[in-house]
């Protein structure tokens, strides 16, 4: 399917964008938004870019081995960092600003990594449609100076997949997934065995053969979202017995299945509107 005129036109913004930035770290997690942007980098500025992808407990290790893999097969220069967040007080309380901790130290972490390495410029792939999202991360990389030429060109996340498509990037149609962290209901602090249980859970499930989940971690009960389209399959006797059996084993008390299905960023329906709608 050919991409459209106004997509194209887009693209050619966001290349002048990438162009502007001159010698660029780019915020890089393997997802289709971040993979897509130090492509598009290193299409433009070649070695005068870096992906940047942050080592910490946070990060499902498969997706650290799959991002790691993209980077290889396109031969875009990668350096893998290790951040701190979990040594911050604010992030591990886990209240509705941990997105901007978070990002906080990561973006601490790479202005520090610019300057000796005399980058001029960090971008990451925040686009139009995280806009209309709860994101307390964008906060703090406006308060770093972070850029974005995805939004700056008017790239929707439709359109960023169309682009990778074209550009066969395997990545293209990569379902959505935010970090560990956002598994655990807020007010529950954020720990590393957390952490590793959800890891260790959506491995699972993906090992079933599921290709959209989240692992919703409520202390003593556990919430499996499964994209409506698999939802079928899930609700099933024989799996039902296999998901208690698995999360019985990591520790969880209640094994649940949600009826609503996989929704993104799900858990920021506990927060109290006025916090959703803060947006400085």
């Amino acid at each position: 399917m050919p991409v459209a005129a106004t997509t194209v036109s887009k693209r050619a913004a966001l290349e002048a964008s990438i162009r502007a930035l001159g010698r660029t770290l780019v915020a890089y997690s393997g997802g289709v938004d971040s993979a897509f942007l130090a492509w598009s980098a290193h299409q433009v500025l070649g070695t005068d870019m870096l992906a940047v992808i942050a080592d910490s407990p946070s990060l499902a290790r498969t997706h650290l081995a799959e991002a790691v893999a993209f980077a290889r097969e396109q031969h875009i220069p990668l350096e893998i960092i290790n951040t701190g967040e979990l040594d911050r007080a604010e992030y591990v309380r886990n209240d509705s600003s941990r997105c901007f901790h978070c990002k906080d130290e990561l973006f601490a972490v790479m202005e520090a990594l610019r300057v000796a390495r005399r980058f001029d410029s960090i971008a990451y792939g925040v686009n139009v449609d995280d806009q209309g999202d709860f994101r307390p991360g964008q906060i703090a990389a406006r308060q770093h100076h972070v850029a974005t030429p995805l939004l700056d060109a008017g790239l929707t996340k439709q359109e960023i997949r169309e682009l990778a498509r074209s550009a066969n990037l395997r990545v293209w149609d990569k379902p959505a997934s935010a970090c560990l962290s956002s598994r655990i209901e807020y007010g529950r602090p954020v720990t590393r065995e957390a952490l590793n249980t959800v890891d260790q859970g959506e491995d699972a499930i993906r090992a079933l053969g599921f290709r959209q989940l989240r692992v919703r971690h409520h202390g003593e009960l556990v919430r499996i979202e499964i994209a409506r389209d698999e939802l079928a399959r899930a609700l099933s006797p024989e799996m039902a017995a296999e998901f208690t059996r698995i999360f019985k084993i990591l520790g969880f008390k209640f094994v649940t299945l949600d009826l609503e299905g996989f929704r993104s960023g799900s858990m920021n329906s506990l927060l109290p509107v006025e916090q959703i709608s803060r947006k400085t």
